[in-house]
């Protein structure tokens, strides 16, 4: 091993039985398939076709003919029903309806695999107060990325045929810190006897790498809610070009251009542009990393296998984003897109496990 590279154990008061670890388990896969649905939600334009946001009413769906017509005719009156879907069929509101609904339940429904079993252990006294804090965070950022979903939602109920991007970009980064919260927990429990591995200043590439992320999914988001693959299909280079023109007009440089995105092309080339290079860059750190560092550790360890599973989801993400952007010929692949969002979640686990396995100092 490397001289200066010295492995470290720690145990944390995370501790906890089994039972307690595997529901956290449970929670983070069903936070997985929200985003999941999330994405399948966006990607078919089913996100408005419930304009209403009812806690409780709305556990049930429409049951009969006149429940589905009233709620049809509630959609008949956005503005993405008149600019877009006029004239759509009863069968195929009911598909988008479906899918905003499913992405509904599944969120309550999370809500209750979580609120019921921590009572239980809550009574047996089974959760200890270090984690009792952690929770109470990550309730705390569960309800406000419900409360940012209605707020998303209901940007595209009035003039607007679609939620607004940067809305939707904030709801989705607030389920992405949610899991992000929940995981890190989860392997505090998992793991309570630490095995860490101190690389001293190389720490500051794995932060390097964090912070790029964090970019990457708010620009992800971004254009994601703009679409702006359909407008920029092409890869390696954008439209023919490296730098879209667009972007070299002093003149585009403007506030509104931000703003009123539906209505310049100017905010779709800067988003993807930015977005497809700060993948380059993280690429880059990605396989610096993988091929230097692995090179001091023993094959099959914790901290090879950790940096072998992070370069495997960099490249897969990588790979999935190139065939998503070539694939966006007048519309969006919902496989590809959804399966681009999973990639995100399994890029930020990768990377949160390599913060667990490697730090700074003892």
């Amino acid at each position: 091993m490397e001289s200066g590279i010295i492995e470290y154990q720690e145990t944390s008061s995370h501790r906890h039985p089994a039972l307690v670890r595997n529901w956290l388990w449970i929670g983070v896969f069903m936070i997985t398939i929200q985003v999941m649905i999330g994405g399948i939600t966006r990607l078919t334009g089913s996100g408005l076709s419930i304009t209403k946001w009812e806690i409780a009413i709305g556990t049930m769906p429409p049951v009969g003919e006149r429940a589905w017509n009233d709620a049809f005719d509630l959609y008949k009156q956005t503005p993405q029903y008149h600019k877009i879907n006029k004239g759509m069929t009863m069968s195929e509101f009911k598909f988008i309806y479906f899918w905003e609904y499913f992405h509904r339940l599944w969120a309550r429904t999370l809500g209750f695999v979580f609120i019921i079993p921590f009572c239980w252990f809550l009574y047996k006294k089974m959760i200890r107060r270090s984690l009792m804090h952690d929770l109470i965070i990550i309730v705390l950022l569960g309800a406000l990325v419900g409360v940012f979903g209605w707020i998303m939602v209901a940007s595209g109920l009035i003039n607007r045929p679609w939620v607004n991007a940067y809305k939707l970009t904030l709801h989705l980064n607030l389920a992405f810190l949610v899991y992000a919260y929940l995981f890190w927990t989860t392997l505090k429990v998992t793991f309570p006897e630490r095995k860490a591995m101190i690389i001293g200043r190389r720490k500051n590439m794995i932060s390097w790498i964090s912070g790029l992320l964090i970019v990457q999914l708010i620009l992800g988001g971004i254009v994601s809610g703009m679409k702006a693959g359909l407008w920029y299909s092409t890869w390696p280079l954008m439209n023919g070009v490296y730098v879209p023109h667009d972007l070299l007009e002093p003149a585009h440089w403007t506030k509104a251009n931000f703003i009123e995105y539906d209505s310049h092309t100017f905010a779709a080339a800067f988003f993807q542009f930015f977005h497809r290079n700060v993948a380059y860059l993280l690429f880059i750190l990605g396989v610096i990393i993988f091929i230097y560092w692995r090179r001091s550790m023993i094959k099959g360890s914790l901290f090879s296998n950790g940096l072998l599973i992070f370069f495997s989801c960099l490249c897969t993400q990588l790979l999935i984003g190139i065939l998503t952007v070539i694939n966006c010929k007048g519309s969006l692949p919902v496989f590809l897109g959804v399966m681009h969002q999973l990639g995100a979640i399994a890029l930020i686990s990768s990377v949160l496990y390599l913060n667990f396995r490697f730090i700074r100092s003892a």
